[in-house]
């Protein structure tokens, strides 16, 4: 707690002190004390004589056994209904000898007690406006556990079977009717200094209240929330009072969602408030530790979101932001809270929306991503009041290259007051769009942005309010890549992408975005990195948007270089990944080796090395390309002298059959297969060797290769991948008691000529094993011992 809170608290509970002194002290005038306490402060106990017998329980009311309920909303209890006796046959007959009590099933609604059959003693309800006190009561020669209401004209008994059960039920009527009073007089407030007098009474009641519910807390809150909705001509003073006055029940409860608006309010309007500081953050430290979903709560997003923004205005800025988020990350390594994360990035994602909700808004009036892709209408056939400016080619694909009329080249500009969407006209001509003008299918996110050079310059200038909005939240993606125990989280969170179109659009956005990307790529964690990738097939992820030629490209492809060069240590299809690279990026990848980059430069070699490239001229482009720089031409050289060692070892003759000695390592293998021919070599045993994943460069390199043995191996999953790449006709494949787990297990699945498999003593799980018998049909013969899956 704060010091303000401390002090704030302390204050609520000194106006208790005189009620409890009296209660102290054994004695006193009751009306004198119910002029002094507060409208619902604690009930005073009855002096000796009180009607019916009743002995005052001063145990309960003065809390002092620690004993704690839950809020009853209904139960079974037993009735019984005294009228005041006017004459002397009706005090014989209610007398307590010949008293009826009636089972019912009691239901405290939230304006009075009912019972679910009305008839006998509760055949109507009692509403607690007319429950003038309530007692407990114990009975001198049978006790029993009972309860006392007092109405106009008669009292009401209740008997529980037990002491606890009947305390219960005494704490739980005198929260009702307290809060049902509270509600009435808040509902028409007429001086702010008694209302606000009244708050803080409310607040302690609900503090030192026995009852624990989640509506104990929740209750007063709601009760303030309303009050603030219906009164919205406050001061920014009473503003504070109220927020400090409330601010105990804060520490442990949501704010319910009026008074979540409330507290923005206050947020935009004093940003430099003591308040935002002293009572907001631990608020908003709560919600991002505990909230499970700002879907079913958005304004609880909301409030979180402008009081980040209220920490931004602050002298320090991005200072007093980054220190709050390293509080609630924590000192150590690992964040003990994992639903701070998720929810700053939820926090995140809105703000940064809202930045181009005014034109995400006019999506409408706004081209399509087809007509992005396409070119836009001319600008008499959109409407007036479309915050863009683009260029609006010929539909015609065909003609759009052969002519293009200065008219065209002209472009409409419409102001809007928080954004404006710009594209200038390209001075090249424009590259031949490989879709079909007449083509209805929506093309996906990244294409509709790299169509040709004019979306490329494509620029949108936000509002000062809405820049700096954007600078802030941008800025805290880049302090949660920073924590490595988030970043993984974090990656797989945005490899979907989810901003929206302008935004990808927005050079400022996707520049300063790079940092991330780039904290992305250096991570040598392949649950970071492989999110740079798209999230599923057929959908652009960050290393298309980022390659050269993506719109968000704007270097000379230094940071799309990084990014293959660790999507290639790692890869889960090293061969496909370079077909990819080879249909979609082959131009950039030679533009950067011609430049010298050693990444790009391997990247060709492996291309060659694979045979990826089919095409001969293209080949030829390729060699020249590496023999233009002195690092390429030494690489080059290298793979022609792996291809000569390869044709040998490829050549026909050698023996069918080999086995390693015992404690033979990669380099011992390496050595063996350079040292002659092994076209036949079927059956290669590695059993009980020192071999590691390393050895599956030269294994892959065995045509005729069709039974493996790997027993006792230190063979991982990285091998597992490259072999099930290049070695698709291996028939027999002994891994057990290999450190193989379900990642490289799973890519043999590809190895459809399977007939023998040992997973003996590996890592294998029952899920892994049941995909891998439905995707090799000829598998017969199968070891799954001492695995899981056994």
């Amino acid at each position: 707690m704060s010091s303000l809170q401390r002090d704030t608290h302390r204050a609520l509970t000194s106006t208790q002190v005189p009620a409890l002194a009296w209660l102290g002290s054994g004695g006193g005038d009751p009306r004198q004390i119910e002029e002094t306490k507060p409208l619902l402060g604690g009930d005073v106990p009855a002096p000796e004589g009180t009607k019916m017998g009743a002995v005052p329980c001063r145990r309960a009311l003065l809390l002092c056994n620690g004993m704690r309920y839950k809020l009853l909303q209904e139960g079974d209890i037993q009735v019984c209904v005294i009228r005041h006796p006017r004459t002397f046959l009706s005090k014989i007959l209610t007398s307590k000898f010949l008293r009826r009590w009636e089972p019912h099933h009691l239901t405290l609604a939230d304006n009075s007690l009912a019972s679910a059959t009305p008839t006998g003693y509760m055949e109507n309800s009692v509403s607690y406006s007319a429950i003038e006190d309530v007692q407990l009561l114990s009975w001198e020669n049978a006790p029993k556990y009972c309860l006392q209401l007092t109405i106009p004209g008669g009292t009401v008994l209740l008997q529980a079977a037990n002491s606890y059960l009947r305390d219960q039920w005494f704490h739980s009527l005198q929260w009702k009717k307290k809060i049902y009073k509270y509600k009435k007089v808040l509902s028409n407030p007429s001086r702010w200094e008694v209302v606000l007098k009244e708050i803080r009474t409310l607040v302690d009641m609900a503090l030192t209240s026995p009852l624990q519910d989640d509506s104990i807390n929740q209750a007063p809150l709601e009760i303030v929330s309303k009050l603030l909705s219906e009164n919205t001509n406050l001061t920014t003073q009473e503003h504070e009072n109220i927020i400090v006055a409330i601010a105990p029940l804060l520490e442990n409860n949501h704010p319910p969602p009026d008074l979540c608006e409330f507290f923005c309010k206050h947020c935009r309007e004093r940003p430099r408030s003591m308040v935002v500081i002293e009572v907001f953050t631990p608020v908003v430290q709560r919600i991002l530790k505990h909230n499970m979903d700002f879907g079913k709560c958005p304004r609880l997003r909301l409030f979180t979101q402008e009081y980040i923004l209220a920490l931004n205005e602050l002298n320090a800025g991005m200072e007093v932001v980054k220190k709050f988020i390293q509080s609630m990350h924590g000192p150590t390594g690992h964040c003990p809270h994992p639903r701070v994360l998720p929810n700053l990035v939820a926090v995140c994602l809105a703000a940064i929306y809202s930045c181009y909700e005014e034109f995400i808004n006019s999506r409408d009036n706004s081209p399509s991503l087809k007509e992005i892709r396409n070119g836009c209408q001319q600008p008499c056939d959109r409407k007036p009041t479309l915050p863009l400016r683009l260029l609006h080619p010929s539909p015609d694909l065909v003609s759009q290259e052969a002519t293009l009329s200065e008219a065209r080249l002209k472009s409409v500009v419409v102001a809007s007051s928080e954004i404006h969407v710009e594209v200038e006209p390209a001075s090249t001509a424009k590259p031949a769009l490989t879709a079909s003008a007449g083509d209805d299918n929506e093309p996906n996110l990244i294409d509709c942005l790299m169509v040709s050079p004019a979306c490329s310059t494509m620029s949108i200038e936000l509002g000062p309010q809405a820049d700096r909005t954007l600078g802030c939240y941008v800025e805290i993606l880049k302090l949660l890549s920073d924590y490595d125990d988030w970043r993984p989280s974090l990656a797989s969170l945005l490899q979907p992408i989810p901003f929206p179109k302008e935004a990808l659009a927005h050079e400022k956005f996707t520049k300063e975005l790079k940092y991330v990307i780039q904290r992305f790529a250096e991570d040598p964690r392949q649950e970071v990195h492989s999110c740079l990738l798209s999230v599923r097939a057929g959908k652009d992820g960050w290393f298309q948007l980022y390659s050269p030629g993506g719109v968000a490209c704007d270097d000379d492809g230094e940071l799309f270089a990084s990014m293959v060069h660790i999507l290639m240590g790692s890869c889960y299809k090293t061969k496909k990944f370079l077909l990819s690279l080879a249909e979609n990026k082959l131009g950039p990848c030679m533009l950067l080796a011609l430049r010298g980059n050693q990444t790009m430069v391997e990247i060709l070699c492996l291309m060659l090395e694979y045979n990826i490239i089919d095409n001969n001229d293209t080949q030829l482009q390729i060699i020249s390309t590496l023999e233009s720089t002195g690092v390429g031409k030494r690489m080059y050289e290298q793979l022609c002298d792996r291809q000569r060692e390869l044709k040998e070892l490829q050549r026909k003759g050698g023996p069918t059959r080999l086995t390693l000695p015992s404690k033979s390592t990669d380099a011992d293998l390496a050595r063996l297969l350079s040292s002659g021919s092994f076209g036949n070599l079927e059956n290669l045993s590695l059993a009980f060797t020192n071999v590691t994943s390393a050895c599956a460069e030269h294994l892959i390199k065995l045509p005729s290769l069709k039974q493996l043995n790997l027993w006792s191996t230190q063979f991982g999953d990285a091998g597992l991948r490259l072999l099930s790449e290049h070695l698709t006709m291996l028939q027999v494949l002994n891994l057990c008691e290999t450190p193989v787990t379900d990642a490289g297990l799973l890519a043999l699945s590809s190895m459809k000529s399977l007939c023998s498999l040992n997973m003996n003593s590996t890592k294998l799980s029952a899920d892994t094993y049941e995909d891998l018998k439905a995707k090799l049909p000829n598998l017969k013969e199968v070891d799954v011992r001492y695995t899981e899956a056994w």
